[in-house]
């Protein structure tokens, strides 16, 4: 029997680039990353129970940004702010479940913003939901407060998200490219299973909700509209189209085999659907980080957005470099 016993943990991989990277740095973002990986686990857990315990099915409240929340999204959020605040090293937390930031007592030094469940409403027919997060280090004189978490997404110091699917799959990145791993359920914990992690350069996918195309710019018509026509350079095939409806789902498969992924804004949704601190910046910064490119409705850059307020939304392209570099000439 085969066994693999030099297996790299999330933990081990944590340390081993802090004292590689920041070998004079505190600890407190690696203790922090700790912290992350237990609410991943329980979450994790408590998702793969949902369908047993009856935790699907509407809580009876609507969360900041008007949607229905799901009995599931109420715990995730609650294991999520219990696993910050218990950290010790979390200072300002923004979710998209709760109205306004929480800010926690004492001395941490971190700001965490987060989607603890997204992809909710697709739950019940078996859809991969996951959890979000971007992370900001504190600027030395802060006390904690809304100027921590409305900065440009460059200033990020880590970001990821974790996949609930058949296993639940965590990409990370803390500014040094990506890194997946993939939770061992047995031992407990997650595994590095995707070192170093690029994106292809290119590649005949796209990921959209044309559903809405009735509402969108002619420019993003005329694009959609020319990778559905046979491609030279594909021997004559079209692209071949993916959307699942799940943002962490549509990601983890865009990031894997490489394709472009959008949720633009449109006449009905002006800025866009999809919040730019706890789901945009931190997508975009996996996807700068494996080689591709994330922009905005105009071409803009994502990661140098500066919001206004902490559920602001953007419109969004994202993926492979060169899919979004032949995005770009539609709209220029």
């Amino acid at each position: 029997m085969n066994v693999e016993t030099d297996i790299i943990t999330l933990t081990r991989f944590i340390l081993q680039e802090q004292q590689k990277l920041a070998p004079n740095a505190t600890g407190e973002l690696s203790l922090l990353l700790n912290s992350l990986q237990f609410a991943f686990k329980f979450i994790a857990h408590n998702i793969r129970r949902a369908e047993l315990v009856n935790l699907i099915g509407i809580s009876g409240t609507a969360n900041s940004t008007g949607d229905v929340q799901k009995k599931l999204d109420v715990i995730g959020d609650e294991i999520f702010i219990n696993a910050m605040k218990s950290s010790n090293n979390v200072k300002v937390l923004v979710s998209e479940e709760q109205e306004d930031l929480i800010i926690f007592e004492g001395g941490g030094r971190y700001a965490v913003c987060t989607d603890p469940i997204d992809g909710s409403s697709n739950i019940d027919a078996g859809v991969s939901v996951g959890t979000i997060f971007g992370i900001y280090r504190l600027k030395d004189d802060s006390k904690g407060s809304i100027n921590d978490v409305l900065r440009k997404g460059t200033e990020m110091v880590a970001a990821g998200y974790t996949m609930y699917g058949a296993s639940a799959h965590l990409m990370l990145t803390t500014g040094n490219g990506v890194n997946g791993f993939t939770l061992d359920t047995q031992l407990g914990e997650f595994i590095l299973t995707s070192p170093n992690l690029r994106i292809p350069q290119k590649r005949a996918i796209y990921s959209v909700n044309e559903g809405n195309s009735y509402y969108w710019p002619e420019s993003h018509k005329r694009y959609i509209e020319d990778l559905k026509k046979p491609q030279d350079d594909l021997k004559g095939k079209p692209y071949s189209a993916r959307y699942i409806g799940s943002m962490v789902a549509d990601i983890h498969r865009t990031l894997l085999y490489g394709g472009i992924f959008a949720y633009p804004a449109d006449t009905k949704s002006k800025n866009g659907k999809l919040r730019i601190l706890y789901e945009c910046f931190p997508m975009a910064m996996l996807m700068e980080q494996a080689g591709g490119s994330a922009v905005n409705d105009k071409g803009e850059r994502i990661l140098d957005i500066l919001p206004k307020g902490i559920h602001d939304k953007s419109g969004i392209w994202l993926g492979s470099k060169g899919e979004v570099d032949k995005f770009l000439t539609y709209i220029k």
